[in-house]
């Protein structure tokens, strides 16, 4: 068994997003598309024999207080009395508080990285309930496949979806998730879609106006990339992304991107890498 992973976290994006009803406790029901994209953070995994679970080395913006990877390993550790530690390591890529599920990723590369450095032997779908504890988005990166989900995110149907190119445009400022879920212009009574209905077109991001009127950076990226081609913003914002048919014409497009705004190529992806690096099969 390995003493070391080097394993991606890669971006997702919200395809669509509608909010169709909220529960009792306050939480949105949610009808939404995740797709990967090969955008990834580089996570680095040593086991460690004393139990301690340390983040070392990276580029991290985020305060190790506050971080999702050691909170991830330290819920695994404690579910399952492991005596064992791990050293981690990130080589931070994907925008924070972009909407890309950043840190929900790279708690499930966390999950899946320990399962294996631990010998857990635990099941996708123990994982997946695990990540349902960390946040709502941890459960499609543990799954591995694109997915139509509903509930607050974590019902999860496999869907097959093309996979274009994306450029994906930061326009650098911070859009509170809170304050977007909390909007009362926010709506919350949309009509349920079907998986055929969205393969046709239909579906919007029901956040977006929101965004667009308190955040004018966003407002400001959505209308440029909108001159190039169908625009649209992932989850809560901040970054914005539009699909092509040819690398070509991302590139081109991107070479005009203001320098104020930072802007990645990216692929659609239907499989999380992680899983192909694991050898496992979804």
């Amino acid at each position: 068994m390995p003493r070391r992973l080097s394993l991606p976290a890669p971006a997702k994006l919200n395809l669509m997003l509608q909010i169709t009803g909220r529960r009792d406790d306050g939480y949105h029901l949610l009808e939404t598309v995740f797709q990967f994209i090969d955008l990834c953070d580089l996570l680095e995994f040593e086991l460690r024999e004393d139990g301690r679970i340390e983040r070392h080395s990276g580029n991290s913006p985020i305060a190790a207080a506050d971080d999702i990877l050691l909170r991830s390993a330290s819920l695994l550790q404690s579910r399952y009395q492991v005596k064992k530690g791990v050293d981690i390591a990130i080589d931070k890529k994907i925008p924070v508080g972009g909407g890309l599920g950043g840190g929900s990723s790279d708690a499930a590369t966390c999950l899946l990285a320990l399962n294996r450095l631990w010998r857990l032997d635990l099941s996708l779908d123990q994982l997946a309930r695990i990540g349902l504890e960390i946040g709502a988005d941890v459960p499609v990166f543990v799954g591995g496949r694109a997915a139509w989900a509903t509930g607050v995110g974590e019902e999860l149907q496999p869907i097959e979806l093309e996979q274009p190119f994306y450029l994906v445009i930061d326009p650098k400022t911070g859009v509170s998730t809170a304050e977007i879920f909390a909007a009362q212009e926010l709506t919350r009574n949309c009509d349920p879609l079907t998986i055929r209905a969205f393969l046709r077109g239909e579906g919007t991001n029901v956040c977006q106006p929101v965004v667009r009127n308190r955040y004018p950076q966003v407002a400001a990226a959505i209308d440029w990339l909108q001159q190039s081609a169908s625009a649209r913003m992932s989850g809560t914002g901040a970054c914005v992304f539009a699909a092509f048919d040819s690398l070509e014409r991302a590139e081109e497009v991107k070479s005009r991107v203001p320098k104020k705004w930072s802007a990645y190529l990216a692929r659609g992806l239907n499989r999380n890498p992680l899983h192909q690096q694991l050898g496992l099969l979804v």
